[in-house]
């Protein structure tokens, strides 16, 4: 019987909640399609770096080396200054792991509604992109006559071939995977030199894929042609700042942040990749059961098809959808049911539930294709 080593980090305030309703779903795919997941809780947040003062050390790392995938609730904490957690976790991981490609797919769910008129599940389904390492969130930076009316601030960015070329690789592969259209994303006419650079790679990269048109889009002009004409994407790739806004972005057209899922992807194989929602921590109804869990549900599809089982990675996609259409509400007390209720029902449906839209253009699917088969070291 095939078999998955998974991390589970539920994190902090509502991460543990949704973690554990989206394991759930996980468990139930695994046993209707005949494999076996083993999942092992790791101590990692708020709590951990209040009680230790680490956040992530040496010891974590080569932990979380000997799984097969990373499934992360939430980091974030009013207890810890902003950036320790962020920064020293998440951020941490995705480069000491070369987790260099984020991957956010933005798709309206049949039932659910967009707070953009005219968006529907018919022309809502394309997929971000992101570098996931370098740009302005490489972390260099400096402040000299801090506190003065002087004060200087630094913050470099970091623009490599190398990252650069793993995310564009991998964005020709998905759009050859899905409906042949790539688009990049940037500030040519600003950022000159790191703009020179992504729009190179893309050519090069381009020249390998005859089959996938390719165009590109200013970032803030993607601001108005996300909302306004989502149909008009597929594939976006772009750098690592323009990713996290036009990301969150998407996840409004699609119906909210309660609904983003999201990959930290290693296309190399030499190291797990780590799939989390993206709507944070929300301490403030954390044990409530006012948290919906269907982005977590659906990042542990991906999680799925980030080990390359396709089929359950959409069956849970669809049992998710599934629940999703019949909630009144898509958080708090309106949904008529709780975090664990909700988690349950995703995963009774995991074996009944018709899958959403067209499988062969599926992004689960497709990533599923992609994935990269890696030994894991003792």
């Amino acid at each position: 019987m095939r078999s998955y080593d998974l991390a589970v980090v539920g994190g902090d305030g509502i991460g543990p909640d949704v973690t554990d309703a989206a394991l759930a779903g996980v468990l139930a795919a695994a046993d209707r399609f005949g494999f076996a997941v083993r999942p092992t809780r790791l101590d990692l947040g708020a709590e951990r770096y209040l009680r230790t003062g680490t956040v992530l050390d040496d010891d974590d790392v080569a932990t979380l080396r000997r799984h097969d995938a990373i499934l992360l609730g939430a980091v974030g904490d009013p207890r810890v200054p902003p950036g320790v957690l962020e920064q020293g976790l998440v951020i941490a991981l995705r480069v000491a792991l070369r987790q260099s490609v984020n991957l956010r797919p933005v798709r309206l769910y049949p039932g659910v509604t967009s707070p953009v008129t005219g968006v529907t599940p018919d022309n809502c389904d394309l997929v971000i992109v992101r570098e996931n390492t370098e740009g302005l969130y490489s972390g260099g930076g400096s402040t000299s006559h801090a506190g003065t009316p002087h004060a200087l601030a630094l913050q470099h960015s970091v623009t490599t071939t190398a990252a650069t070329r793993d995310a564009v690789e991998f964005a020709f592969r998905l759009a050859a995977a899905r409906r042949g259209r790539l688009t990049l994303c940037h500030k040519t006419n600003v950022l000159v030199h790191a703009g020179r650079l992504w729009s190179g790679v893309v050519e090069e990269v381009a020249a390998d894929f005859p089959g996938v048109e390719h165009d590109y889009v200013h970032a803030d002009a993607m601001c108005q042609h996300l909302p306004l004409d989502p149909g008009r994407f597929d594939v976006v790739v772009t750098d690592n700042l323009f990713g996290d806004i036009i990301s969150d972005l998407g996840a409004t057209v699609q119906g909210g942040l309660g609904l983003a899922a999201s990959a930290n992807h290693n296309p190399h194989g030499d190291a797990p990749s780590m799939f989390e929602p993206v709507h944070g921590s929300a301490p403030d109804i954390a044990g409530t059961g006012g948290a919906n869990p269907a982005a977590a549900a659906l990042s542990a599809a991906m999680c799925l098809a980030g080990l390359g089982e396709a089929d359950a990675a959409l069956a849970l996609e669809a049992a998710t959808a599934s629940v999703l259409a019949e909630l009144p509400a898509l958080a708090g007390p309106a949904m008529g049911a709780d975090t664990v209720t909700i988690g349950d029902r995703i995963a009774e449906r995991v074996g009944t539930a018709a899958p959403v839209g067209d499988p062969a253009t599926s992004f689960v699917a497709a990533f599923a294709g992609l994935a990269p088969r890696r030994a894991v070291p003792a």
